[in-house]
């Protein structure tokens, strides 16, 4: 749902006057809307409840393709179930509950893998004379990137003016407001970081500056009236002029980055090339395995049953805590090759592998 005032300045009759018009705008599409009827049809017959507590258990299957729950300015997105009660000779009774949604944007997919970037110069003016021009390069691995991830940023300063100047980025979150036409939109920045000034002809690397993401909303760009979009700027202050600015754009989305590559990509495929691997380096008689207990102490064996703590996880994990269980206990298992590839020959005796 949108809704918010326009205002128009309009001539008036008389010369030198002005008269002010206010306009509403507003829009409320409807994404989804399904009815549930917990007692039969009214044939004639009288349905009569008996007193005390009643249950009337229901499912809705949502689509996939809903957008996000959110909570803006000028506009939301919401989700709620109504229950009405109708009674002879009684005020309908009225029950809502609402619900938040969650749109899945997973950035496994090829679009949100492909890196980012870009190149921006500027030619330095002060009183109409030139300063020297400035050009900053940067690069980020991939597009998408989840609430709670660390976004390394690769970029390079060049300041070729006679001032100096600072570089900075910012995680930025673009809302736009759409209804009859007319679009409104609110910018602010999420997270943000400030290099080191960078005197005059010199020249600012940076090799994986972190900029961390911290808890915000997925973007939001299926929608018809909202949009919620982020982009990464890195500009550079330079004085006595505009700023320097590089847009690299972003999709915070809700599943994590896989740690072995994408969701969709084959999992047969992936592992066809480690059997392969593993056919060249099987011996002909392969022996018996040894003994679990001579290889694995007591200690060890108890260690590996418990799951790691959060605090000796530590900056390893990009991904949040829950993203790294989830990952590992929904891991597929590996594919199994159903014949054989060093089968048993005929003159070899079979041995008891317990003896």
């Amino acid at each position: 749902r949108l809704h918010w005032a326009s205002f128009k300045w309009q001539p008036n009759k008389h010369p030198g006057d002005q008269e002010v018009s206010r306009e509403n705008l507003s829009r409320t599409p409807l994404y989804i809307q399904f009815f549930f009827f917990p007692l039969p049809p009214d044939n004639g017959e009288v349905t009569v409840l008996q007193a005390g507590k009643h249950e009337f258990p229901f499912v809705f299957q949502l689509p996939e393709t809903l957008a996000t729950s959110f909570e803006g300015r000028h506009g939301n997105v919401r989700y709620w179930v109504k229950a009405k009660l109708h009674r002879p000779w009684s005020v309908v009774k009225k029950a809502k509950k609402e619900f938040t949604v969650i749109e899945p944007i997973d950035i496994n997919t090829p679009a949100l893998l492909a890196p980012q970037a870009g190149v921006k110069e500027k030619l330095a003016r002060a009183w109409y004379c030139n300063r020297g021009q400035v050009s900053v390069t940067a690069k980020i691995d991939r597009k998408g990137y989840t609430p709670g991830e660390v976004i390394p940023i690769f970029a390079e300063i060049d300041n070729g003016s006679t001032r100096t100047v600072v570089p900075k980025a910012a995680i930025i979150q673009i809302q736009t407001f759409i209804a009859r036409g007319t679009k409104k939109q609110k910018k602010s920045v999420v997270a943000s970081i400030v290099g080191d000034a960078v005197a005059a002809g010199k020249r600012e690397v940076w090799h994986g500056r972190a900029l961390k993401i911290p808890p915000v909303g997925p973007s939001i760009l299926q929608c018809r009236i909202i949009r919620v979009e982020y982009a990464l700027k890195v500009c550079v202050d330079i004085p006595g002029t505009s700023k320097l600015l590089l847009e690299l754009p972003l999709v915070i989305g809700t599943i994590p980055l896989h740690p072995f590559g994408s969701r969709t990509s084959s999992v047969s495929s992936q592992y066809s090339v480690n059997l392969d691997w593993l056919r060249m380096v099987i011996p002909e008689q392969p022996e018996a395995p040894p003994e679990y207990s001579s290889v694995v102490s007591s200690e060890e064996s108890a260690q590996s049953l418990s799951p790691p703590c959060q605090d000796e996880l530590g900056s390893g994990l990009e991904g949040p805590f829950f993203a790294y269980i989830q990952e590992f206990r929904y891991r597929p298992p590996p594919l199994y090759s159903e014949v054989d590839p060093n089968p048993a020959s005929d003159s070899i005796r079979p041995r008891c592998m317990t003896c």
